[in-house]
């Protein structure tokens, strides 16, 4: 990946297009090269050119990702922290980090995109300066931080997306999927699709004989947590739970991160799979239109997302999640993404480094999420995120 391409990513640009898909050898290959790059665990400082020096992993309150840029503190010229984490908000916080770096030079992020479970359990093991998950901290993983940090874990949500049917069906533009339709699907109880509960919200589509080839996460995901919590919520046939992690049906194939999901339902016909709207939206992937809890049949958007969070309780711990929005205008899957914090990391200038670029992505870094296509937490919630981060010492 050349530094055009890198720079182009970072402002959030897709690659060209004349308002139908990318062609397959250019605007895929563009695109997918990126998001590829994010699955291998490539750490994108916001520095590209500065000298690398590995943290001691020894000093577990204040802990370091292996591999990653560490300038010395006391040189007083650049500080350099790393996390690993969700891929789910992996473009946001890459752009976040790169902007923020040309503002305050001395200060540069790497992110490794690894997955949800990844990153938790890399928070837990000490070896990173922050995590990075789409589910909120369990009580266990909670229990394991306590015995070996002495202290509660923070979380701090620091954005909203929406988990979206992206599809790959040629000749069929807005599709609809009634719940019938897509618990079906992802339960592997509706296999063709000609299924008439597909064609019966599709009057007129030409829906193919075909069997559905269906994409699900092969890693730890904070985003197949949010999907499962939905299903559970919403599918009396799902029995798999809710979890970063479940038993697929059989015949169901996995890809790493949301960007191999993306890639996979890009290249194969007749494909459909779960994946976090920004990374369709960029990949210019089709998203089905889904039923509601009302009945109502909505299209992935902004707009729709942020609804499903309008008049929920946030709990004191911040780990909101909404299963299954009961307002009609939402659209039903959509979840927060939060970055795990050490309530009392020893490196003083690290802590202040990192606290400075989460204050500013907060407020400065809004207008970033919603050009990219993730949901910016609305005013109540950002001053209760800003609350929990200062509870870092």
């Amino acid at each position: 990946m050349n530094d055009e391409q890198l720079n182009r990513f970072s402002r959030g640009e897709a690659p060209p297009s004349n308002g139908e898909k990318p062609d397959l050898n250019i605007g895929r290959s563009f695109t997918l090269q990126i998001l590829l790059a994010l699955t291998l665990g490539l750490s994108v400082s916001a520095c590209n050119k500065s000298s690398e020096v590995a943290s001691s992993p020894s000093d577990p309150a204040s802990p370091a990702i292996s591999g990653s840029a560490s300038a010395s503190a006391s040189s007083g010229s650049i500080v350099s922290v790393g996390g690993a984490g969700a891929t789910y908000p992996a473009p946001l916080y890459q752009r976040w980090f790169a902007e923020y770096n040309k503002v305050n030079p001395g200060t540069q992020v790497s992110y490794q995109s690894v997955g949800s479970g990844a990153g938790v359990e890399q928070f837990l093991a000490g070896n990173v300066d922050f995590g990075a998950s789409d589910a909120p901290l369990k009580a266990d993983e909670r229990a394991k931080f306590k015995t070996k940090f002495g202290g509660e874990p923070l979380q701090v949500p620091m954005t909203g997306g929406m988990i979206v049917f992206a599809y790959n069906l040629d000749g069929v533009k807005d599709l609809q999927l009634s719940r019938t339709a897509y618990c079906g699907i992802a339960s592997g109880k509706i296999t063709k699709w000609n299924d008439p509960a597909i064609v019966k919200t599709n009057a007129g589509a030409k829906l193919p004989s075909e069997a559905i080839k269906f994409f699900h996460r092969s890693d730890g995901s904070g985003t197949t947590f949010q999907f499962t919590n939905h299903l559970k919520a919403a599918c009396p046939e799902w029995t798999a739970g809710a979890s970063k992690s479940v038993d697929w049906s059989k015949g169901m194939t996995g890809a790493q991160g949301n960007q191999g999901v993306s890639e996979q339902i890009d290249a194969i016909p007749n494909s459909i799979g779960y994946i976090e709207y920004s990374f369709a939206k960029l990949a210019n992937l089709s998203m089905a239109a889904i039923e509601n809890k009302s009945g109502k049949s909505i299209a992935p958007s902004p707009a729709a997302g942020a609804e499903a969070f309008v008049g929920e309780k946030v709990p004191d711990d911040l780990g909101l999640t909404v299963p299954d929005s009961t307002n009609p205008k939402a659209y039903p899957i959509a979840g927060l993404t939060w970055l795990l914090l050490y309530p009392q990391p020893k490196d003083a200038t690290k802590t202040t480094a990192l606290k400075a670029v989460i204050e500013w992505a907060l407020t400065t870094g809004k207008a970033s999420a919603t050009e990219l296509g993730y949901l910016p937490l609305d005013d109540e919630l950002t001053i209760k995120a800003k609350a929990e981060l200062n509870k870092v010492k």
